[in-house]
């Protein structure tokens, strides 16, 4: 009796002892106390006889803001900066419009998982506990789980970077690791006080983002004249392909996929109205991209630093995030403000803002794949605790300056990369199913461009695979057992894509009159 009281102590609604309580968690990714009310006027809860979305609103544009700004941080994660600043230090301005490009196909499908989850009402992680078999539901949720943890590490161990260089080197890696972790205690206090709260306090990490590295830009002076080139003139040299498949490779990350189909549920949504769907699915687009131009304004500006000042130098081939700062101090210095801390201070802000993110979607993807009826503190905390166990054991054993954390970095992008398909697949699936879209069916222009895309992505990346395998992978024994791993991998893949084609139904129906 004494387990079943603290078993029901866990579930959303306290223990009630009554059926409430599922039924609140039932509402899927938000309680509806918890949803933002989107109504401006009396007019809103009239729906358009003619099912066309109500006119333009910039109060309405404010009300859905907040989801999208949430979703660019996992652009302007630790993993990217980094990336940011070795492109521009390894290949100048070259790599501008690789960088407008992946921003452009990471707004794609950051555009389609905000519209699947407001035509469904339920997020990624659910639909695909519904659409897939146990077996498969497991598998991927164990996929998405590995590219939460691989994206926390480096998150944090950025903030540990940022916090040690704030404190003078008094902190160690570890310790910021520790200060870090409690960053899941701030994300429960706000998002106890209402969505529009936690909204605003990302809001201020990327405003902090923006004006560090901003005044970084102010600094250094980057040319315009190479800026504009850089964007609008493709280039891609042998010496830049690695810097380049960084680019692309960090824009798209696979639990913000899921994270997105979620946040866009925190508004009061009618969706049993086409118009009041339209009408969401048109604002959530506008304030995605609006976001996804801060995020690029940001990336632009550390590259193009980075790009003025090592393009060419004999440091370029060893910049990082930890000695990013010193060797900015060393380029230029500053009147004003140290520029070392101003690095730091925009790195914590970014490592800040993407692991509470990161906390926030593995509870929608735990939650959604395992159908947990867990309360929401305690999800935070085994969530935070799947990443923070192993970045400790990082920060204790690696050196951020010694080459094998180098190597770990490396890997961990690997081990993100091989989740995208995980992600892309069922989402492209799913918009693109009429029983599950409804009359938001994606239509075949887009379907095939989100193909093209998620092939594009899945090439790029079983390029980064391929090259750290033949790289970093030595032994025999040990090689041949990634390449079983490695059939099983593809072998799921081409499950995912041909599981509702013709050709599979009609090889199932073959299978099952067999005798």
């Amino acid at each position: 009796m004494a387990s079943r009281d603290l078993a029901e102590s866990l579930l959303p609604g306290g223990g009630g002892g009554n059926d409430s309580a599922h039924d609140e968690y039932d509402e899927r990714a938000y309680d509806s106390d918890d949803k933002v009310s989107i109504s401006v006027s009396d007019s809103d809860s009239e729906d358009a006889g003619d099912g066309r979305r109500p006119a333009f609103s910039w109060r309405k544009l404010w009300r859905f803001t907040g989801p999208g700004f949430l979703m660019c941080i996992a652009f302007l994660d630790p993993g990217n900066l980094e990336g940011d600043l070795q492109a521009g230090a390894a290949a100048g301005y070259q790599l501008l419009w690789l960088l407008l490009w992946a921003t452009v196909m990471g707004a794609l499908v950051q555009l389609l998982s905000a519209r699947l989850g407001v035509a469904t009402g339920k997020h990624l992680a659910e639909l695909c506990r519904e659409e897939y078999p146990p077996w498969a539901t497991r598998a991927l949720w164990a996929m998405t789980e590995l590219a939460l943890v691989g994206a926390d590490i480096q998150e944090v161990i950025g903030s540990a970077i940022a916090i040690k260089i704030l404190s003078g080197g008094t902190v160690p890696l570890w310790g910021g690791v520790v200060i870090t972790a409690f960053d899941c205690f701030i994300f429960l206090f706000l998002e106890n006080y209402g969505v529009r709260k936690l909204e605003a306090f990302f809001g201020v990490l990327i405003a902090v983002m923006a004006v560090s590295f901003a005044i970084m830009f102010g600094e250094t002076k980057p040319s315009g004249k190479e800026l504009l080139i850089g964007l609008v003139v493709p280039k891609l040299g042998s010496k830049t392909i690695k810097q380049a498949v960084g680019i692309v490779g960090c824009i798209i990350m696979p639990h913000n996929v899921f994270l997105h189909s979620a946040l866009v549920q925190s508004r009061k949504i009618d969706t049993n109205k086409k118009s009041r769907v339209q009408e969401a699915v048109y604002y959530y687009s506008i304030e995605s991209i609006l976001a996804l131009i801060v995020s690029f304004f940001i990336n632009i500006c550390v590259t193009t630093v980075f790009a003025k000042g090592f393009y060419g130098s004999e440091q370029a081939d060893n910049i990082g995030l930890e000695n990013a700062g010193q060797y900015l101090q060393e380029k230029y210095g500053t009147a004003f403000f140290p520029i070392l801390y101003i690095w730091a201070i925009g790195l914590l802000a970014s490592g800040q803002s993407s692991t509470i993110t990161g906390t926030y979607a593995g509870q929608f993807v735990m939650g959604g794949f395992l159908n947990l009826r867990l309360k929401k503190w305690l999800r935070a905390m085994i969530t935070r605790s799947f990443a923070i166990i192993p970045t400790m054991i990082v920060a204790l054993f690696f050196d951020t300056e010694d080459p094998t954390m180098d190597i770990l970095n490396e890997a961990l992008n690997v081990l993100q990369s091989i989740q995208i398909p995980f992600a892309l697949i069922p989402l492209i699936t799913l918009v693109s199913k009429e029983q599950v879209m409804g009359s938001f069916v994606v239509g075949p222009i887009t379907k095939v461009i989100s193909w093209i895309v998620t092939i594009f992505l899945m090439l790029i990346n079983g390029y980064l695979i391929l090259s750290f395998y033949i790289t970093e992978i030595q032994g025999a024994l040990v090689r041949s057992s990634l390449c079983i791993v490695l059939a099983v991998y593809l072998a799921f893949i081409a499950y995912l894509i041909v599981r509702n084609t013709a050709l599979y139904h009609r090889l199932l129906s073959s299978m099952s009159k067999s005798p």
